[in-house]
């Protein structure tokens, strides 16, 4: 004798049928409806349920509600009505290149802008390719980027694009920028195309890099000492982060080693560099490093010191954070290479370390997005860094008395911002790629 219970499946729900034998030898079927993970609720529904849900709830939502607007109204009042953003929209070339740049070179920044867009452009579509060809490997779905979906991606670089924009007072940089754009679309187009490509793709990048900085400062260029405003401060911090974090991967990894000696020289390395400000290592990169050179060499430029101690100072802590996701791997790990008959080094550095800087992608990118903040210290130095201008505009003698600091400031504070958080949200977005924090 057969019985079968068929409770009702809701429509969203695949039903799972599990059977049970009885002592007297009766099979039951049950098909029970198999529970998949909540879909993301409509907006009316989240807000009862995360808001409104019990009174308590409500006085909170109401209290803290009227506080945000009230802050949010005053914040909207001072950008349209009371703020004079005259500061900024005459000295908008200051914020973004400095005092020191020649105006009659602002044309080597738009070409190694357009390089970046067409390497940018080229990792991205042969990255997006990769992702394409995987998936449908295993059978999965291929997403496609929407213009909602990059709008929703890149809303805080696009927020202080157009700002920067407003401000200008003729058309030609909105030409130039729209033009980069279509120049990283193209690429991006021919990337997704190239496959074979992807086995050079970060070279190429790097390769594109360098380039730009050899437009900029090359054949009879502007050097690195007049750089100055959000210009210097983008390439200090990607100059920063391309040194330093190979770096400390190697010392976390030479932190850990069995060689005593080794070990001794790294952690003596990492705990001086991390016990010592930043600020000071820069004062120490302008009198130290000239002197390990001899009489008849050519010292580096000031701001190549301050490049070396930026970078020496980012892998102290990056060693630290690395450190950490190696010493979070489980021990069946390095037992299952040494079953496998892997070498140490073969076992550290296919096995170990991918696992361990996936697990510190978090870490890492807080780390970078600190030392994107930590280039306003290059103007203890003399550099016009974006910061820095803030001061050479309003003690310009058309704004003194004027007591525009807040604008001035703002602005800043807003390119820091969109620039922090757009860092923050791709490193969000690996996260979930990579499955961080899942299993």
């Amino acid at each position: 004798m057969a019985t079968v219970e068929e409770p009702q499946a809701r429509v969203d729900e695949a039903p799972i049928a599990t059977v049970e034998t009885t002592v007297a030898g009766e099979i039951t079927v049950a098909v029970e409806p198999a529970r998949r993970p909540p879909g993301r609720m409509p907006p009316r529904q989240w807000i009862r349920a995360n808001l409104f849900r019990t009174v308590a709830n409500t006085i909170l939502t109401v209290l803290f509600g009227s506080a945000l607007a009230y802050a949010a109204y005053r914040l909207l009042r001072f950008v349209f009505v009371t703020a004079d953003w005259e500061i900024v929209r005459r000295n908008l070339r200051l914020f973004m290149v400095g005092r020191d740049f020649p105006v009659e070179e602002l044309w080597r920044v738009w070409v190694s802008v357009y390089v970046l867009a067409a390497a940018i452009g080229l990792a991205v579509g042969v990255a997006a390719a990769a992702a394409a060809e995987l998936a449908r490997a295993r059978g999965h779905p291929v997403a496609r980027a929407t213009p909602v979906g990059l709008l929703r991606r890149y809303w805080p670089l696009l927020l202080i694009t157009g700002v920067a924009l407003s401000f200008t007072r003729t058309v030609l940089p909105s030409l130039l920028l729209v033009g980069g754009v279509a120049v990283m679309l193209a690429a991006r187009y021919v990337g997704r195309r190239a496959g074979v490509l992807a086995k050079f793709i970060w070279p190429t990048v790097l390769l594109a890099v360098v380039a730009s900085v050899v437009i900029v400062s090359g054949f009879g260029g502007v050097e690195w000492d007049d750089w100055g405003g959000l210009h210097l401060t983008l390439f200090v911090t990607v100059a920063g982060i391309t040194a330093a974090a190979p770096f400390g991967v190697a010392l976390a990894v030479a932190r850990r080693s069995s060689l005593p000696a080794l070990r001794a020289v790294t952690v003596s390395y990492i705990e001086v560099f991390r016990g010592v400000p930043l600020v000071t290592l820069l004062f120490m990169g302008q009198f130290l490093v000239p002197l390990f050179f001899p009489n008849t060499v050519e010292p580096p430029s000031p701001l190549l010191r301050a490049l070396i101690a930026v970078a020496l100072f980012e892998a102290a802590y990056i060693a630290e954070t690395v450190r950490g996701g190696l010493q979070a791997m489980p021990r069946g790990q390095y037992e299952a290479a040494m079953a496998l008959g892997l070498r140490p080094w073969t076992t550290t550095r296919k096995i170990i370390l991918p696992q361990a800087l996936r697990n510190v992608i978090p870490a890492m990118v807080g780390q970078f997005i600190s030392l994107f903040k930590d280039t306003s210290l290059l103007s203890v130095l003399g550099f016009t860094e974006l910061l820095a201008v803030v001061d050479l505009t309003i003690n310009q003698p058309a704004f003194q008395g004027r007591r525009l600091h807040p604008v001035a400031y703002a602005f800043v504070a807003l390119v820091y911002w969109a620039v922090s958080y757009s860092m923050s949200r791709e490193s969000r977005r690996l996260e979930r790629r990579l499955g961080v924090g899942t299993r």
